[in-house]
């Protein structure tokens, strides 16, 4: 892989520097760029390249071209590397112009000096929106930007490089992006105007780049838009930061890579945590969807599911655990449809939850997400495992089990269910019914009777009626969620929905079902918080609380927020002296009052 990367990018050079070549010689460097993002070696560029310098027919010879691996040239000769092919004069015939008349090659070649790959200690700032999955490629981009150079700088305005790591899932998070652009945008034109106006060069203009999701959505319109940006850098090309910005720094040319890959995982690169003081971890586990359901970008953003071996996540999570981290977090756009394919396991049918379909054909064999998660939980047993964002059809009984028979794999389960109707559930493509998903909750509190359950709905969408949403409405107010995420839907282009659906809801109604759902989640939520009153919660302290130094906050194995009085704590255990605790401590905690979204408590101990 790492070949065909290295030669697809050389192989591009070689393509622009050949645009403006006359004759044969320009065609064949033109058509063996074309050739080479199919074959992917360099060996085929410099066999094309013979061809044409040779002045044979051009497709007749490429027609018993040789197998591209073959080491040796045309007629035996040894293969002539990419710049001595560049440099050295042809002989070959005009295509358009006189017969023999000789051919220069072009003048300039944009090579990249190595040098310029080297971040020389220039300053990087970063900016995340949205899921968490986006904090965690913030890590995995500044991971790949230090290992070449690069350091962190606290803020927009002492940066030479300015990254935006976005989200598109919504038209709003894309405005928010676009309003920050410009926020940025105007620091850049401040300091080009006072480079140009001081008699010496005191630094690097500011060069922004827009990373993620936005950044696949977009592409180069980002670039055309008059919003400054100089990068464009999908999720699956942050290795390719280093040349991106090589580009872009010291000059006005612009850099864009938003190419999805099949099987890019970025396993081993070990992510450097943007607060290393934090208690809690990321780590991704696999990235991409393919579930299609209507209404989602994710798919056209992301890509097709692809998941990381065991072996490397494991390592991941033990090296977390050894660094003092109490709790990680497993990611994944679709994370409980985890396969690991890597070693030599019997194929059998993938587990699917009852009543559950896919738009796919059935995966079989390899690891599961239960295997997964078990053997994440066995690393340190005094660590926390959660896990997002899952979809309700890859809840087997075997992952329900694993939750419930490790204590610490946490009892949040978030279940999306998006709506309440079967008719909008069908529209959107979830791939089950309401009843099915009844009997999902069901099955979850039979296996774990304390889970906290969590969901998504979205409010409008295409077609949906009055009935609908009264269906929706119902479906809250049976299931009582703890937490929700509750939108107006926004129809994205590329989407399903976007092609063959109309968005025909009023924006007017939209809100107004969505204000009455909020509603609704709101009184359930803080009912179910109301019967936590006199429970005994153990909290994994996070910070204070940012109404009073005084209190400190944490959550709760089941994902609540829960703040409680500082002050000297004995330990649960009676060993050790009595201290307060801190950020990373589990602390046991009476429940003495609650709303929808937080707890109040009583310290009882220290447990951990």
């Amino acid at each position: 892989r790492a070949r065909r990367r290295t030669g697809a990018m050389l192989a591009r050079s070689v393509f622009r520097a050949a645009k403006d070549a006359p004759g044969r010689v320009g065609r064949a460097i033109v058509q063996t760029h074309r050739a080479h993002r199919t074959v992917g070696t360099l060996e085929f560029a410099s066999r094309r390249w013979r061809t044409a310098a040779d002045g044979g027919g051009m497709r007749e010879k490429a027609a018993k071209a040789p197998t591209p691996t073959a080491p040796q040239g045309q007629r035996g000769q040894p293969l002539m590397n990419l710049q001595d092919f560049m440099a050295a004069p042809s002989t070959a015939g005009g295509g358009g112009g006189d017969a023999g008349a000789a051919v220069e090659p072009p003048e300039a070649v944009p090579y990249l000096d190595l040098d310029l790959l080297k971040g020389d200690g220039r300053t990087v700032y970063f900016e995340t929106y949205g899921c968490q999955m986006n904090v965690a490629d913030t890590e995995v981009a500044w991971a790949v930007l230090e290992g070449a150079g690069f350091t962190r700088a606290a803020d927009v305005d002492t940066a030479d490089v300015a990254l935006m790591v976005t989200c598109a899932i919504r038209e709003g998070a894309e405005q928010r992006v676009f309003n920050r652009l410009e926020a940025w945008h105007s620091v850049k034109r401040k300091r080009g105007r006072n480079r140009k106006a001081s008699e010496k060069d005191d630094g690097f203009p500011l060069k922004v780049g827009v990373l993620g999701c936005m950044a696949e959505r977009l592409k180069s319109r980002l670039l055309e838009g008059g919003h400054g940006v100089d990068l464009v850098c999908g999720p699956d090309a942050y290795r390719d930061l280093p040349r991106l910005l090589a580009h872009c720094l010291g000059s006005d040319q612009t850099a864009i890579n938003v190419q999805l890959s099949l099987d890019e995982t970025y396993a081993d690169i070990a992510p450097v945590r943007l607060d290393p003081n934090s208690p809690s971890a990321f780590v991704s586990v696999m990235r991409g969807c393919d579930n299609m359901c209507t209404y989602c970008i994710v798919p056209f953003t992301r890509g097709r599911e692809r998941s990381r071996d065991i072996v490397s996540i494991v390592g991941e999570v033990r090296a977390l655990s050894e660094q003092g981290v109490r709790e990680v977090t497993l990611l994944g756009q679709n994370v409980n449809s985890y396969l690991d394919r890597s070693g030599d396991l019997p194929f059998q049918p993938t587990p699917r939850a009852d009543g559950f379909s896919t738009v796919y054909k059935l995966k079989e064999g390899g690891r599961r997400f239960a295997d997964l998660l078990q053997a994440v939980a066995e690393v340190d047993t005094r660590m926390r495992v959660r896990f997002t964002s899952p979809h309700p059809k890859d809840f087997p009984d075997e992952v329900l089990k694993v939750i419930r028979d490790y204590p610490n794999v946490c009892s949040a389960i978030h279940l999306p269910a998006q709506s309440g109707s079967n008719t909008v559930l069908e529209r959107m493509g979830r791939g089950y019914t309401r009843e099915s998903y009844l009997a999902l909750v069901d099955r979850v509190r039979h296996f774990i009777p304390h889970a906290t359950l969590s969901s998504d709905f979205i409010a409008g969408f295409c077609g949906e009626t009055d009935q609908d949403h009264q269906d929706t409405i119902d479906l809250l107010k049976q299931v009582r969620f703890d937490a929700a995420f509750l939108f107006a839907y926004s129809m994205r282009a590329k989407t399903r929905a976007h092609h063959r659906l109309d968005d025909d809801v009023p924006g007017d109604v939209k809100h107004a079902r969505l204000q009455e759902i909020i509603d609704v989640f709101h009184r359930g939520a803080a009912e179910a918080n109301a019967e936590r009153i006199g429970t005994l919660q153990t909290v994994l302290v996070e910070g204070t609380s940012k109404r009073s130094k005084e209190e400190l906050v944490g959550r709760t194995d089941g994902n609540v927020r829960l703040v409680f009085p500082g002050g000297t704590l004995e330990t649960a255990s009676g060993v050790g002296p009595s201290r307060i605790p801190v950020v990373g401590d589990l602390v046991d905690v009476i429940v003495t009052s609650g709303t929808f979204k937080t707890l109040r408590g009583r310290p009882i101990a220290i447990s951990s």
